[in-house]
């Protein structure tokens, strides 16, 4: 019996430490010295840990458009630097600053965003070692 409890709690314990690993750094995805700003319309978004995405849809100067996904802070701190889950909506036209990924693809760590009305955001998580970071 006591053999099954430890076993359990180990168990547990290993379980509730997982998702501390499988979180990343900045520097582990994004590329400091690929910074980017995007113009688009936001087409959807997602409120859950452990990073916001919003989504948006650029066009080039071709008229061609291209979707893409924009990781933010947690829910959390985005929460207490005063974003709501209403501060985007989809369809709002929003401005992105932030760095591309290191693969280059549609993935962006955004580090502010300018919504509609002309007010900007911080968007970045302040402890994910990129740039303006505590951690650096």
């Amino acid at each position: 019996m006591r053999t099954t409890i430890v076993a359990l709690l180990a168990g547990f314990a290993l379980g509730a430490a997982l998702p501390v690993f499988a979180h990343h750094s900045f520097s582990a995805e994004y590329d400091q010295n690929q910074p980017i700003t995007l113009k688009g319309t936001v087409t959807k978004l997602e409120w859950m840990n452990p990073h916001v995405y919003n989504y948006i849809d650029v066009k080039d100067q071709k008229g061609n458009v291209k979707s893409w996904a924009i990781e933010a802070g947690a829910p959390n701190g985005l929460y207490r630097a005063g974003w709501r889950k209403d501060s985007l909506k989809v369809g709002d036209v929003v401005t992105v600053e932030g760095y591309r990924a290191k693969d280059s693809g549609d993935h962006v760590n955004g580090r502010s965003v300018t919504l509609a009305d002309g007010r900007r955001v911080f968007a970045g998580a302040a402890d994910d070692g990129g740039p303006n970071s505590q951690y650096r």
